[in-house]
């Protein structure tokens, strides 16, 4: 019983952390290829 417990609470903990590093992964990139692309097309900061 205490190794169920123990496979469900690892696949919990995966979720948990696994799901924001992703979502980062993704964003990032995505985040700053809006802004350069917003800078060469329209001359905005990159601070905006």
């Amino acid at each position: 019983m205490g190794d169920i417990f123990s496979i469900i609470l690892i696949a919990v903990m995966v979720v948990l952390g696994g799901v924001p590093s992703l979502y980062i992964l993704i964003s990032m990139p995505m985040i700053l290829a809006g802004k350069i692309y917003r800078k060469v097309k329209f001359g905005n900061s990159l601070y905006d």
